[in-house]
């Protein structure tokens, strides 16, 4: 399965927040992760409705993790962003070879064997030594 750019900066977000535990702007993040402030806006906008980020807006404002993200697993985070929608569309336009078609059974299965690898790891497993060390020099 291959993952929109949205949800990979998201994850990326999250993985500075939580590795930083301070409160960070929009464009330190976007410096830090050489994105778009405008995409950056956007995406923690995202991340802010379900509560993974906080943000206080005005003049030393920024976003800053909750400790309850730390515990979130990657396959909610990358569910939110992707959806759960099959990887193939066999109904528009439909398919010829549905009735008898063992594919989307397949892929079905794939992709929530995929969900279900991502549902073992969370947030804090990303940023364990090693990685958070290079994570808090990033911005």
């Amino acid at each position: 399965m291959h993952l929109s750019r949205a949800t990979d900066i998201a994850l990326r977000i999250l993985m500075l927040a939580a590795a930083q535990r301070r409160q960070l702007t929009i464009d330190e993040l976007a410096d830090a992760l050489s994105v778009p402030r405008n995409h950056v806006a956007k995406i923690v906008q995202r991340l802010q409705r379900p509560g993974w980020l906080t943000t206080t807006r005005g003049r030393g404002g920024g976003i800053s993790l909750p400790d309850a993200t730390l515990r979130t697993t990657v396959g909610r985070i990358v569910r939110d962003f992707e959806g759960t929608a099959e990887v193939v569309d066999c109904e528009t336009p439909p398919c010829p070879l549905r009735a008898a078609c063992r594919l989307r059974g397949a892929l079905r299965t794939a992709q929530e064997a995929f969900f279900a690898s991502l549902d073992d790891v969370v947030l804090q497993d990303l940023i364990a030594q090693p990685t958070g060390t290079v994570l808090l020099t990033l911005t």
